[in-house]
């Protein structure tokens, strides 16, 4: 029985290994490429279904791709207000989807199985390259929103209500990516740690439950996320004290 179990690797547990490209000087998370690649082709492919043959009263796809649209718009307008969602709402909308579709693909795609020369497949959200990316790009959004409709005048946030808390303020755009990203990034490893714990201890027993859970705690992962970006460009477009 122990030869059977040596000779066959039921569960498996690597932290801290990755499949690297070379690109000239750079070096880049294959796959976390890979897997992003993967989730973005799933969206592309879903819109294009959707959008296939659109019919007044919708079903299959084209419903489905419309309730998720109607629960973005609602994220965006239910933050940023009636007069400013609607730009927004491609943006958070895309946010969410990519977030939520990868968290999910971390619970329910077993990338595990998949053989790659080092390392292995996991989550796009699961590395911290992902999540770091998402929340710069999101404080770029709040930057552009804020610059766009105030202008020079936007800075004037740092010195206000006295210039004392000018390195507070500064502070505060740094941990709004910082608490974004470590925030995803934490929650979905440390998902898929306790999943894979579990495997090994208990390899015969899929724990469904704890996946379940990963599944619920994922999706609200991705909907913090997409919340939070949308009310940091609220703040940036009403401003300090307005």
């Amino acid at each position: 029985m122990l030869d059977i179990f040596n000779t066959f690797t039921l569960a498996e547990l690597e932290v801290g290994h990755h499949f690297y490209w070379r690109l000239g000087g750079l070096q880049l998370h294959g796959q976390v490429f890979m897997t992003s690649w993967i989730v973005i082709g799933l969206l592309l492919i879903a819109s294009l279904i959707a959008t296939r043959n659109v019919q007044r009263v919708p079903q299959g796809m084209q419903n489905f791709m419309e309730y998720a649209l109607e629960f973005v718009r609602d994220i965006a307008k239910n933050q940023l207000g009636e007069k400013e969602y609607r730009p927004w709402v491609p943006f958070i909308g895309t946010l969410f989807l990519f977030i939520f579709v990868s968290n999910w693909s971390g619970a329910l795609v077993p990338w595990r199985l998949i053989e790659i020369p080092e390392g292995e497949l996991a989550a796009p959200t699961g590395d911290i390259n992902t999540t770091v990316a998402l929340a710069l790009l999101t404080s770029l959004a709040y930057f552009y929103a804020g610059f766009s409709r105030r202008g020079l005048g936007y800075f004037a946030k740092y010195i206000e209500p006295t210039p004392i808390l000018l390195p507070i303020a500064i502070l505060e755009d740094f941990t709004k990516p910082l608490s974004l990203s470590f925030r995803l990034f934490g929650n979905i490893l440390a998902d898929e740690l306790v999943v894979a714990v579990l495997v090994l201890l208990v390899p015969l027993f899929i724990p469904l439950p704890v996946m379940m859970l990963g599944l619920f705690t994922s999706a609200i992962q991705a909907l913090v996320f997409a919340t939070l970006a949308a009310a940091y460009i609220h703040e940036a477009l009403e401003g300090h004290g307005e």
